[in-house]
């Protein structure tokens, strides 16, 4: 089985700055793997609080994370600055994969690549409900 490469910037069309924290560092002296999840998620639902189509607190609908996935190619550790290269792979009528680079700052191939996917659903009910039409354009924008 060949090792996978790296994504390179251009893979994706949006970056947010994030610096590591002291906290994020496990025993082994670099960045612990569960906490790159947490990276996704606030690189992703910051896009989307930003293009004002995501309220937390009292939004209609929200997402439900139902797949995850995360390859690493190199170590990050406190205090890194990150920048989370993010882009949509796939958006269906209720459903978003998000596909995710973590870099160092400045570097040209990311340390780490993940994806997760996205089903919003209805706040209310949890059931899967269609994108509202501001939130499908902002994702369309993420589009490679």
């Amino acid at each position: 089985m060949a090792r996978p490469t790296p994504p390179s910037r251009d893979h994706f069309p949006h970056f947010r700055t994030l610096d590591t924290r002291w906290m994020d560092n496990d025993i082994y002296g670099h960045v612990n793997n569960v906490t790159y999840y947490s990276y996704f998620d606030t690189a992703v639902n910051g896009y989307l609080i930003e293009r004002g189509v995501l309220d937390i607190h009292r939004g209609g609908v929200i997402g439900l994370v139902v797949e995850t996935g995360c390859k690493y190619f190199a170590s990050v550790a406190f205090p890194d600055r990150l920048e989370i290269g993010i882009r949509v792979g796939h958006l269906g009528n209720s459903s978003v994969r998000y596909e995710v680079g973590i870099f160092k700052s400045g570097a040209e191939l990311a340390a780490a690549a993940g994806h997760f996917i996205h089903v919003y659903v209805d706040r209310d009910n949890r059931k899967p409900t269609s994108l509202p039409a501001n939130m499908r354009a902002a994702l369309v924008a993420l589009m490679a």
